[in-house]
């Protein structure tokens, strides 16, 4: 079955034949699917009301479990966001009632961004829709399949993920 990037690499081929445009046949196919998923991400946020980078927070809090609150600096890492950036982010959730900022009772100049009853609510029914839609796009692969594109992604992704900056 022939897809667009096969028609985008032939065309190169054909046109520079001097170059190796391999990578292309793996890349081009990844960027393109991350624009499906980003596609399918903003509808199932959509649903329940929610940005992108809103999930990205609510989620962040989630994860660290019960009582679901994380420092600043521990979101800033989990999402890769500026200090700047987090701040804003962090005052926006909080005038929607999604989090709370409370003091950290073990700095007294510091603080703590805990998730609410209704950030929570959110952040559970965004992921569960986002899972759906990620299964659709997902559906043509076996459960091998699945398992086997999941190891050569981290392969790929694990030296960004470990390197600082």
């Amino acid at each position: 079955m022939e897809d667009e990037v096969d028609r985008l690499v032939a065309a190169w081929r054909r046109e520079r034949p001097d170059l190796d445009v391999e990578p292309l046949e793996v890349l081009s196919r990844v960027s393109r699917l991350a624009r499906h998923l980003d596609r399918a991400r903003r509808i199932a946020f959509s649903e329940v009301g929610l940005e992108p980078w809103e999930f990205d927070v609510l989620t962040a809090l989630r994860r660290a479990g019960a009582p679901y609150q994380l420092s600043p600096g521990a979101l800033l890492t989990q999402t890769l966001v500026t200090s700047g950036t987090m701040t804003n982010r962090i005052d926006r959730l909080a005038k929607k009632n999604l989090v709370e900022r409370l003091p950290d009772p073990s700095d007294r100049r510091g603080v703590l961004v805990r998730l609410t009853a209704e950030g929570r609510d959110k952040a559970d029914r965004s992921l569960a829709g986002l899972l759906i839609q990620e299964r659709a796009i997902l559906a043509e692969l076996s459960r091998q399949q699945r398992g086997e594109l999941a190891c050569l992604l981290r392969k790929l992704t694990g030296p960004f993920d470990n390197t600082p900056g």
